[in-house]
This record gives C-alpha cells, sequence and structure tokens, in this order.
C-alpha cells in the first residue's frame, strides 16, 4: 500500500506530524479508511517519506487520544472509528420550502392583529434597554428581572386580581418553560387530572416526568367535584377561562369547590390563565389562584396579549414550592431574554400595557362578533363554540366530512385553520391575526369547501 492519502508538503507553514495527522483523519471521516483497517507502522511510514520517528509518533499519538485509532501491543495502529454509518452529504433543501406560506385567510392564530400592537412604542423599549451597555454585559436574574417581576406583581393584580408578592414570581421563555421548572419543583410520578385535548403540549411535558395523566369530566360550568373524586389527582391542570361542555368562564362557585377539594385531598391546582386578561364581552372574575395562594400555581403569558414572538411567561408559587425553588435556583439558567424582560418592565411600568388592552378588548370584541355572524351567514347549520379568551370558536362538523381532505382544499384556496383534532371532525378558526374585513368571504370560502365535501 502506498499510503498516498498521507499528503506532507515541506512548503506548507504547518508542522509535519499536524499534516500526517490531518490527512489520516479526513481518510477516516470520508470512509477511505474503514474501522479496523492497518496503518503504516512508525518506521515504515518514517522510512518512506523520510521524515524522523518523533514525528509520526505525535501524529498517532494524538489521533489515539482523539480515539480515531487506536494502538495494539506488537500488532500496530488500527482504525478505531466508525464513520459508515453517519450521512456521506447533507440533504440539499429548496429553498422555496424553507419560506413560511402566505395565506389570504389565515385562521391558524398564530398571530396577532397589527392594529392592536404600538410597535414604535415597544422597539423603543428594547432599543433603550440594549442603549444601555451595562444591563447587556451580565447575566441576568435566574428567577426574572427584578425590574419585571415588580411590574407583574403589580400588573397580575391589577388585571386578574393575583395575590403575589415578588419573589413568589418565577419568570420564563414560555408557558412550556415554566411547566417543565414547575413538574421538576413537584416530582416525578404524580397522577395529574386535566381536560381531554385542552393543552397539548403541557401533556407531553407531564409524559416526560412520567404522570399518570387522566381526563376529568365536565359538566356545562368545568370540571366536576363526582370526576375528582373518581381519579383523586396529585395535581389538577384547569384553565378557568374556558372550561366546561360549554367552553365559558368557570363560575366561582365551581371555582371556589375546586379549591376545597383539592385543599382536603393534598392536591395541588395548576391554573393556566391563558389571555384571562383578555376578556372583553363580559368583566374578568378573578383567578382561582385570588381566593387559594396556598394551593394553586397561578401560570400567566404574553404571547397574545403583548407579542407571540416576545416568549415570556410567569408563574406565582405558592409558599411550598417555592421552598423547593429557592433551594435549588442557584443550579438553574434563566431562559427568557433579559432586553425583553426589562423591556417589558418597561411598558408595563409606564402604564402602555393598560392602553395595550384596552385596545385589544376593544379590537377582539368587534373581531368576534363579526366571526359568528359570518359563520351563522354561511354555515348556520354548524353547531359552534366560542371561546372568548383563547380568540377562536369550534365548529362540530357532520361525520361525513373528510378533515383531512378539507384542509388540503381550503389550504387550496389560501385558507389555513387552527390545528385541532382533526379525529372529532371539529374546525377551529381564531380570529386573532386574520384582519376583520376578511373575516366574512374567508367564512364563505370555508362554507363552500365543506358543501363539497359533503
Amino acid at each position: 500500500m502506498l499510503n498516498d492519502y498521507i499528503i506532507i508538503d515541506s512548503k506548507l507553514n504547518k508542522p509535519m506530524y499536524q499534516q500526517i495527522y490531518m490527512s489520516i483523519r479526513e481518510a477516516i471521516e470520508n470512509g477511505s479508511l474503514k474501522k479496523g483497517s492497518k496503518l503504516p507502522s512508525i518506521r515504515k511510514l518514517s522510512a518512506d517519506r523520510g521524515i524522523s520517528k518523533t514525528t509520526v509518533t505525535g501524529a498517532y499519538d494524538q489521533l489515539c487520544v482523539e480515539g480515531y485509532i487506536v494502538s495494539y501491543p506488537q500488532r500496530g495502529y488500527f482504525v478505531a472509528a466508525d464513520f459508515d454509518k453517519l450521512p456521506k452529504s447533507i440533504e440539499i433543501v429548496d429553498s422555496d420550502t424553507l419560506r413560511t406560506r402566505y395565506y389570504d385567510y389565515d385562521f391558524s392564530g398564530k398571530s396577532i392583529d397589527e392594529n392592536i400592537i404600538d410597535l414604535a412604542e415597544w422597539k423603543k423599549n428594547i432599543k433603550d434597554i440594549i442603549n444601555r451597555n451595562y444591563l447587556l454585559t451580565s447575566y441576568g436574574d435566574v428567577q426574572g428581572e427584578k425590574a419585571l417581576r415588580s411590574a407583574l406583581q403589580r400588573y397580575a393584580l391589577g388585571v386578574r386580581s393575583v395575590n403575589a408578592q415578588e419573589g413568589n414570581i418565577v419568570v420564563g421563555a414560555g408557558t412550556q418553560a415554566i411547566l417543565y421548572l414547575l413538574c421538576s419543583l413537584i416530582g416525578f410520578g404524580k397522577k395529574v387530572a386535566m381536560e381531554q385535548a385542552g393543552f397539548v403540549q403541557a401533556e407531553m411535558i407531564f409524559e416526560s416526568f412520567n404522570y399518570d395523566i387522566r381526563y376529568f369530566e365536565c359538566d356545562a360550568y368545568g370540571v366536576t367535584i363526582n370526576s375528582l373524586e373518581e381519579l383523586s389527582p396529585d395535581v389538577i391542570l384547569i384553565n378557568p377561562n374556558y372550561s366546561g361542555t360549554r367552553g365559558s368562564n368557570m363560575p366561582v362557585t365551581r371555582r371556589l369547590e375546586i379549591i376545597e377539594w383539592a385543599r382536603r385531598n393534598n392536591a395541588l391546582i395548576l391554573e393556566d390563565d391563558y389571555n384571562g386578561e383578555l376578556r372583553y364581552s363580559t368583566r374578568p372574575i378573578p383567578c382561582v389562584q385570588h381566593y387559594d395562594v396556598n394551593n394553586t400555581v397561578y401560570i400567566g403569558s404574553f404571547s397574545k396579549v403583548l407579542l407571540p414572538s416576545v416568549r415570556i411567561s410567569y408563574m406565582v408559587l405558592p409558599e411550598q414550592l417555592l421552598i423547593k425553588y429557592n433551594s435549588v435556583k442557584r443550579y438553574m439558567n434563566q431562559t427568557a431574554s433579559k432586553t425583553e424582560q426589562l423591556a417589558l418592565a418597561k411598558y408595563i411600568s409606564n402604564g402602555k400595557i393598560d392602553v395595550h388592552l384596552r385596545r385589544a378588548r376593544r379590537v377582539y370584541l368587534e373581531k368576534s362578533k363579526a366571526l359568528i355572524s359570518a359563520v351563522e351567514k354561511h354555515i348556520s347549520e354548524a353547531r359552534y363554540r366560542f371561546n372568548e379568551t383563547s380568540l377562536y370558536l369550534t365548529l362540530k362538523l357532520p361525520s361525513t366530512i373528510d378533515m383531512p381532505k378539507t384542509e388540503e382544499a381550503l389550504a387550496r384556496h389560501s385558507v389555513r385553520l387552527m390545528r385541532y383534532n382533526i379525529n372529532e371532525n371539529t374546525l377551529a378558526l381564531s380570529f386573532s391575526g386574520i384582519a376583520q374585513e376578511k373575516l366574512d368571504e374567508g367564512v364563505r370560502i370555508i362554507s363552500e369547501v365543506l358543501k363539497a365535501q359533503s
């Protein structure tokens, strides 16, 4: 074997042992040298190339250290790494497939209405933080920036009646990040009760912590106490703003019943107050945590309230979990951007969030009425359920409708739907991002496609 793959050039400004090392390494990585192949001995390679044995030994020693080759006494050096199982090339993806497709009628809920957010004000707050070098050159507070937690304490009390101290608030990059942290505090192997198809992302997190997931039964007012008695969960996940068979606001009487059951049975309540401050057709009821600071974890988010791109959520821990958190937080890192946290703190503190919420409630009230009117006009035969705070409604369709085909047909008409449980023939339409003037025509197209599928 001539070993021509070992390229040595005395004119290169690189040590010869490095040239030998790189030649052999590249031959192994590109598959030219297979696992088990024998390399030339130090003596032979030295003699063939007219270089010192020390130079060859230096290259071989480095390859051995990195695991590319192995030395067997009295036998020599052999290739140890196996790169055959790796893909030999990277699949090239057409750049067109990486672009986000534009839909004329986007009911997916992946965006918010541009008429709500004052982007110029938000950008000004971001720019102000960026210009303060001393804020950007240090790590953030693992629990969340103090300025933000202080602002959140006042904000959550004002809009949702949350009972919290600054020290009880923990900030994270989105609700999923918050839930991961929360489950690590609660512990593995718990039994959790939740509404079926209520929060798929939460189910994935619970499964990763080996939780026994059970689905509670609901009546018109939300989870029933009889169902909790039957399931006997350690943890209860509820969204009191959208509960029960009607998808309505859970009345205070049911909230108090759940709190009492959890207290008697030593169960923890997780209150997912998703968009609780966006209630616009009726006045908001105080959150469950308002009545139970000892046994309820309150979870809030700004993804739809402010901007989907601002991944900031927070939770308010009861004392029992706060003690656990304080004992381990020195081992953790903050997941939310320090810059965005401080910008949000300023946005709240200067009163811009209050203006924002008033505008959002007005816009979403008008759009919800327009969507309901369009559905009743064009799809009058369908039963619908309206979810106020989550900014969408669901349509129950006949079993004869093929939902996958319906979605494909709608996509050809530039209509995009929310991801929902297609196995139940339920169609979900969000009005959060679509322009109000497009609602009627979008629903009309949906009606025509459904008629064609019947």
